[in-house]
C-alpha cells in the first residue's frame, strides 16, 4: 500500500465547482478526495467508497444538504460517517437545523483554510478514537466468549449475563456510563478458564478435591490475564474476574471476602451469572424454569448473594426476561 492510499478519504459535496476547487486546494495534500455536485451522487459515492468524513453544502438544487445528511444517517453503511456542513447560511436556526439533521460541525463560507483543516483533523481523530474503543470492546468480548466455549458454554451466555448485569447496575443507581462499562467488562468474568485443563473443565462427573482446587484457581488466573490497571474498563474487568465467586457469607473464593468487602460489581455479576446458568440448558443439565431459579436464589439470599441486590434483581425481572428472550440460544 502506498502512502497516498493510506490517506483518509473525504467526500466534498457542493453544486458550485468553484467551491469544490477551494476545498480541493485546502485538503488535497493530506487526504484523498471524492467530489459530488448533487445529493444523489453524494449518496452513491458514500455508499460505495470507504469515506471517513463528508464536507456538505446545504443549498443545492433537487436535494438540500439537510436531506442528504438525513438519508446518510438513515442508512447503516453511512450512518457513522461524520458530516460537516460548509455553507453561507449562518443563522442560529440554520445551525440548529444542521445539527438536527445529524451533522457534527458547521463551517461558514467563505471558508478559512486553517479552520477547515483543524475541523477535519478534529473529527477524524474522534472517529479514530471511537474505532479504537469499539476494537477494544470486541477484543474483550471475544476473549470472554473464548472462555465460555472452552467450558461448553455458548457465546449467548456472556451476552445475556452482561445485559442482566447492566440492568441491575442501573437499578442500583449506577450512572449510564458506569453501567455501560460493566456491560463491557462482564464478559471477562470467566476468562481464567482458558488456563484450566480440559480434563477438569469438561469432566462430566463431580470434581474431586484436587480438581476443585484447580478449578477455583480460574478467578486468579483471570485476574492475572487481565492484569493490573490504574482505572477504567480493564480495572473493572479484573475486579469482576477475581471476585464474582465470592459469597455474601464469606464462604466463596478465592479470598473468602464477606458482605461489603466484596466489590459491588462482583456482587452484581454473581447474581447475573448464576441466574443465566440456572435458566440455560447445558450438556450436563436441562434449563431450570425461571420460578425455580428465583426460588433457589432467594434461599441463597444473605448466604451466596447480597440480599439488597437480589431483591432489586427480582424487581427488575420483567426487564431481565426481555433480555433473555432477545438473546436466546439459536434454534
Amino acid at each position: 500500500m502506498t502512502l497516498h492510499e493510506d490517506k483518509p478519504i473525504l467526500l466534498l459535496v457542493d453544486d458550485e465547482a468553484t467551491n469544490l476547487q477551494v476545498l480541493r486546494q485546502i485538503l488535497q495534500d493530506d487526504y484523498r478526495l471524492l467530489y459530488a455536485k448533487d445529493g444523489e451522487k453524494a449518496l452513491e459515492l458514500a455508499q460505495n467508497n470507504p469515506v471517513e468524513l463528508i464536507l456538505l453544502d446545504i443549498m443545492m438544487p433537487a436535494m438540500t444538504g439537510y436531506e442528504v445528511c438525513r438519508q446518510l444517517k438513515a442508512m447503516p453503511l453511512t450512518a457513522s460517517i461524520p458530516v460537516i456542513f460548509v455553507t453561507a447560511l449562518c443563522d442560529v436556526k440554520d445551525e440548529a437545523d444542521g445539527f438536527d439533521a445529524g451533522a457534527v460541525d458547521y463551517i461558514t463560507k467563505p471558508v478559512s483554510p486553517p479552520i477547515v483543516r483543524a475541523r477535519v483533523r478534529t473529527h477524524l481523530s474522534l472517529v479514530d478514537a471511537e474505532e479504537l474503543r469499539r476494537s477494544r470492546l470486541q477484543v474483550i468480548q471475544t476473549l470472554g466468549q473464548a472462555a465460555e466455549y472452552k467450558d461448553n458454554e455458548t457465546g449467548m451466555h456472556v451476552i445475556r449475563m452482561s445485559y442482566y448485569a447492566r440492568q441491575l447496575a442501573l437499578a442500583a443507581g449506577y450512572s449510564a456510563g458506569r453501567a455501560e462499562d460493566l456491560l463491557n467488562a462482564a464478559p471477562m468474568h470467566d476468562v481464567g478458564k482458558i488456563g484450566i485443563p480440559d480434563a477438569i473443565l469438561q469432566k462430566p462427573g463431580k470434581l474431586d478435591a484436587d480438581e476443585w482446587k484447580v478449578m477455583r484457581s480460574h478467578a486468579e488466573i483471570g485476574a492475572a490475564i487481565i492484569g493490573e490497571h490504574a482505572g477504567g474498563l480493564l480495572k473493572m474487568a479484573r475486579t469482576i474476574a477475581l471476585t464474582h465467586h465470592e459469597k455474601w457469607d464469606g464462604s466463596g473464593y478465592p479470598h473468602g471476602l464477606k458482605g461489603e468487602e466484596i466489590p459491588h460489581e462482583g456482587r452484581i455479576v454473581a447474581i447475573a451469572d448464576v441466574f443465566d446458568a440456572l435458566t440455560s440448558e447445558r450438556p450436563y443439565k436441562p434449563a431450570w424454569t425461571v420460578p425455580d431459579a428465583i426460588a433457589t436464589m432467594q434461599r441463597d439470599s444473605g448466604t451466596h448473594f447480597d440480599p439488597a441486590l437480589l431483591a432489586l434483581f427480582i424487581e427488575q425481572l420483567p426487564a431481565m426476561l426481555e433480555i433473555k428472550d432477545q438473546w436466546r440460544e439459536p434454534a
